[in-house]
């Protein structure tokens, strides 16, 4: 008797752990009618609201939380408190998925943000003087291609096949003796005035006002520096994640990013 007893109470404990456990694989999925979305102020706001309105015609609620950094996106979304994140280029997104360690999966591409040198003090970057003062940005990826950029303007030259990986200490060649100050890419539109020129990505640059294709002294050609939308690992095959991609490279918002942004932001699908 005792034995039976035991031995059903060990079969309703194992049931209960087993419940528990989450053996449902829908537990992880996202919603179906709602997306909370990470963006950066500027640009990818603007197109997210775009994204939005479409998004509503079809049933669905999108949420926008828009940050003022690089990092906290991709942080965000690993720890789950946002659905997607759509705001960066691969190269950047690749080191911090290493760095962090984060279970985070590229889905689709977006937009491209060629980036410019700046100046207010000259109107051309022939006209920088020796030992003129360089802003470009701090965090990793975006320091290279502030790098490549310096390099395709014929300021620096680098040591060759680092790519997006070269910081100033792969600087080979500097013959105006070039003094390079990283920042906060956020911060450097506002700092432009205390330097003689900054390499700024455009989404900060328009943010600040500046025009790219028109306020530039030098700016990146035949950007590969794609952006694209992120999600995590366990959700990349949801419906709802797919709806999204749907309606981001719709012609609509495509029509929407050709009409607004002047060629300072261009559809990269």
């Amino acid at each position: 008797m005792r034995k039976s007893i035991f031995l059903g109470i060990s079969l309703l404990l194992i049931g209960l752990l087993a419940a528990c456990g989450g053996t449902d694989e829908s537990a992880d999925l996202l919603t179906d009618d709602k997306l909370t979305v990470g963006v950066t102020a500027g640009p990818h706001e603007e197109i997210l609201e775009k994204v939005a309105e479409l998004a509503a015609e079809e049933g669905l609620t999108i949420e926008s939380v828009v940050f003022s950094d690089y990092v906290m996106p991709n942080v965000s979304l690993s720890e789950g408190e946002i659905d997607i994140n759509s705001f960066q280029t691969e190269p950047f997104f690749d080191h911090m998925n290493e760095e962090r360690g984060l279970d985070l999966i590229k889905v689709a591409d977006t937009v491209t943000f060629p980036m410019g040198i700046y100046s207010e003090e000259i109107g051309d970057i022939a006209e920088l003087e020796e030992a003129s003062r360089l802003a470009l940005p701090s965090d990793p990826t975006n320091s290279g291609r502030a790098l490549l950029l310096f390099e395709q303007a014929g300021l620096i030259t680098l040591e060759e096949g680092l790519g997006v990986n070269a910081t100033v200490n792969d600087i080979a060649e500097n013959p105006n003796n070039y003094e390079f100050i990283e920042l906060d890419p956020a911060q450097i539109p506002r700092q432009l005035g205390e330097v003689d020129a900054a390499a700024i990505n455009s989404n900060f640059a328009l943010e600040a006002g500046l025009v790219p294709g028109e306020d530039t002294i030098f700016i990146e050609q035949d950007s590969t520096f794609v952006n694209l939308i992120a999600v995590r690992t366990e959700n990349k095959d949801d419906e709802i994640v797919q709806q999204f991609i749907d309606l981001y490279q719709s012609d609509e918002v495509k029509q929407f990013i050709e009409e607004n942004f002047n060629g300072s932001v261009v559809p990269g699908w």
